[in-house]
């Protein structure tokens, strides 16, 4: 049976994209892949259909993590069925993901930092900023994956 995990950020083309890649890219090394269905989703709806920012792909490339594949797409009430957990990159998506929560859901809905044992902060959004803002989102994003590949497996 395998573990059925949702990276949500606003637009699924910075933040969210990234933990999915390198929460893949963490399950992969350790021949977890099969345990583990990864996904991630944007609350927004406006970068619906495209690829990560540029800068998003080549953060992660310098790590040896190839995202240039994931295609955004808008996080919806069915992924309350489809996923056993749900993590938010910052309490803005937090709110909107639950808003959408059907009644009688389970599903564990958590930010990202907090699910991690990393304390409650945000996963600062890096799209305004330059490449050095997607470093230190994914410095954040790699601990995380870390320890919560730990707590999952």
């Amino acid at each position: 049976m395998s573990v059925s995990v949702l990276f949500v950020c606003l637009g699924n083309i910075c933040r969210s994209q990234l933990a999915e890649g390198a929460f893949r890219d963490k399950t992969n090394k350790l021949g977890l892949t099969d345990q583990f269905i990864i996904d991630s989703a944007g609350t927004g709806s406006w970068h619906i259909g495209n690829p990560p920012d540029l800068r998003g792909i080549e953060a992660a490339a310098n790590r040896g993590i190839d995202i240039s594949h994931q295609i955004a797409r808008q996080f919806n009430v069915q992924d309350f069925e489809q996923f056993d957990y749900l993590l938010a990159m910052d309490h803005s998506n937090l709110s909107n993901m639950e808003r959408l929560r059907p009644s009688g859901s389970n599903t564990e809905l958590s930010l990202f930092l907090e699910f991690a044992g990393l304390g409650n902060s945000e996963v600062p959004d890096p799209y305004y900023g330059g490449a050095d803002g997607f470093e230190t989102c994914l410095n954040l994003i790699d601990a995380g994956c870390e320890e919560i590949l730990k707590r999952l497996s």
